[in-house]
């Protein structure tokens, strides 16, 4: 029988972590498994559908970042969560160009993780968004068919470089972009990762979009990382 919530996969080879977090998902009524390396996952993945996959960075065997970029070549939408070290900024770039949607930084609190893996699993199950529908999230709506913003109903004038990055950020409301691929889509593969073009970039977005821009609410910076729009 499935639980209401749909089934969740912790991939972490610390049996006493596994169990913390197990705990309070099934609570929530989530069905929750158990694999403790990459290897034993990836079986998993293939007999059981799950609807998110929490997955330690740091594992013996073929490790987190590899396990994550074999899931994710089979399965385009599973939501795969990284759980990753405090200042481990490397792993979380890599993690997310791996294929991660998101990531939860060790130590974590459990308020956190849940609230997490609930949105990915919300994303999960709705339909999937063509990249031709109009988006709207809180006062901003996006038009990519006529290469229209506006912001409570006004015009706001973008070049199409900032058209670019802001329909990439709002695309994956809720979840990190990080520099290399936010550049990528902006300027086209094989661009690099120049941070300042981006700092400008996205100051600019701000400037239009942002009541405060010194305090956004809607474009984000993910430290060391990239930059999310809020989740809508």
């Amino acid at each position: 029988m499935d639980a209401p919530l749909g089934k969740i996969l912790i991939v972490e080879d610390d049996t006493a972590l596994r169990r913390s977090v197990k705990t309070p998902l099934s609570i929530l009524g989530f069905f929750v498994y158990e694999a403790s390396t990459g290897e034993e996952a990836l079986m998993m993945v293939h007999n059981t559908h799950f609807e998110a996959v929490l997955l330690d960075i740091n594992m013996p065997g073929i490790g987190g970042i590899e396990t994550c970029k074999r899931m994710r070549r089979g399965f385009t939408r599973l939501p795969i969560i990284m759980l990753t070290v405090r200042d481990g900024e490397d792993d979380k770039v890599n993690a997310l160009e791996a294929g991660a949607d998101d990531y939860v930084t060790k130590p974590f609190q459990i308020r956190e993780l849940t609230a997490r893996v609930k949105t990915a699993v919300r994303r999960y199950r709705a339909p999937e968004r063509p990249a031709e529908v109009e988006i709207v999230n809180g006062e901003i709506k996006l038009d990519p068919i006529r290469h229209r913003v506006e912001k409570n109903g006004a015009d706001v004038r973008l070049t199409p470089k900032e058209f670019d990055a802001l329909h990439a950020l709002m695309l994956r409301a809720g979840r990190p972009i990080t520099h290399a691929r936010l550049v990528s889509e902006v300027r086209g593969p094989g661009a690099g990762t120049d941070r300042g073009y981006l700092r400008v970039l996205i100051g600019q977005l701000r400037r239009k979009l942002e009541t405060d821009p010194s305090h956004p609410k809607y474009i984000l910076t993910d430290s060391h990382i990239g930059y999310r729009f809020k989740d809508g």
